[in-house]
């Protein structure tokens, strides 16, 4: 029986073009039509994802993201920060809805682009005009199904969002936010470097970009619009030795009259509903449970009160490349083809 949409992916060999390939193959309501890419060109798309082999007759396509666009309802645009701002006029002009990974288009501030992406903005109109919505659905579901254009989150930024995303909405986030992230080596792409070779990462726990990472104004941005005031946000990535995963560890600060019993019950209340967003009731979040799903689970540990403040620990827990990246873009499609956002995306996973 034909499938009631079609859809591209634009960049599709590198790790989370996989997980979009793989996602679409399994989707009941898209056909993948087409995968476009600068690498592996005319050959099957299990010469760069071997768990393909025999899946599918598609091969890769060294088209211009334009001619890729071409008669489909969809594209998922994964190609690199910088260089899909340079694509997207073109591909605006196709006629198909847009769901872009890249960073290009989350935030709202050219100059917070410049500074944290290294580069002027090449249509910095579309950061300021409202085109694109910003991709977390457990923030802007009914926004993005009335879009056309949705600029998905990063891993580190979805992860640490929904960590604090129950006390920004309650209007407890305030002030000085401080955050350890730890993330898998998949998150680097596949194209290894001297920080992210295996000898090195395997054996080893390092940070980068502490303080300076491009997420910060994203998670800002994001926090701020959910009810946070005053953010300063003070965030270290760290580099651990996992293919998959992101946890998260964050300190906020409320007024020691907000009772750990009032906390804990926000944090249970606050993803009711949610398809992809677990509270669990008797032990903290933990990588191992999420691994391989677009599942995130968040928790939360208040801790005492001392000189009028109460430290609140957040955690929270995501596949890198699922929830923190294709994951929840198909998440987004479903939406914004108004389909049911759970679609291709409701396999626990495995364990351990």
């Amino acid at each position: 029986m034909a499938k009631r949409f079609r859809a591209a992916v634009i960049g599709g060999s590198g790790y989370g073009g996989g997980e979009l390939i793989r996602r679409l193959l399994l989707h009941p309501e898209v056909e993948l039509a087409r995968v476009a890419s600068v690498d592996f060109i005319g050959e099957p798309l299990a010469a760069a994802h071997p768990n393909l082999e025999g899946r599918t007759d598609l091969v890769f396509e060294g088209v211009a993201p334009e001619e890729a666009a071409k008669g489909m309802d969809v594209v998922l645009l994964g190609l690199p920060h910088k260089v899909s701002a340079t694509k997207m006029p073109a591909l605006m002009e196709c006629g198909a809805r847009v769901v872009d990974l890249s960073g290009d288009f989350r935030l709202r501030d050219p100059a917070a682009y410049k500074k944290y992406y290294g580069a002027e903005h090449p249509c910095a109109s579309h950061l300021t005009d409202g085109t694109f919505v910003y991709g977390l659905p457990e923030l802007h579901r009914e926004k993005i199904r009335a879009s056309r254009y949705v600029a998905s989150p990063g891993c580190f930024a979805t992860t640490i969002e929904l960590a604090l995303l129950p006390l920004a909405r309650a209007g407890l986030l305030a002030g000085e936010v401080e955050v350890v992230g730890i993330t898998g080596s998949s998150g680097s792409g596949v194209v290894p470097s001297a920080g992210t070779h295996h000898p090195v990462r395997a054996v080893n726990l390092r940070t980068y970009k502490p303080l300076d990472h491009q997420h910060i104004p994203e998670i800002v941005q994001t926090l701020l619009e959910a009810g946070a005031r005053d953010l300063d946000l003070r965030f270290v990535p760290v580099s651990a030795p996992l293919s998959r995963g992101i946890f998260a560890t964050c300190f906020a600060h409320v007024a020691d009259t907000v009772t750990p019993d009032e906390i804990h019950a926000l944090y249970k209340d606050a993803f009711v509903g949610e398809p992809f967003v677990r509270v669990p009731r008797k032990r903290l979040p933990e990588v191992v449970a999420v691994s391989g799903t677009n599942f995130a689970e968040v928790g939360v540990q208040p801790g005492a009160a001392r000189d009028g403040r109460r430290v609140v620990a957040c955690f929270a827990a995501t596949d890198n490349l699922i929830k923190g990246g294709a994951g929840q873009a198909i998440q987004s499609m479903n939406l914004i083809l108004g389909l049911d956002e759970r679609l291709s995306l409701e396999d626990p996973g495995g364990y351990p």
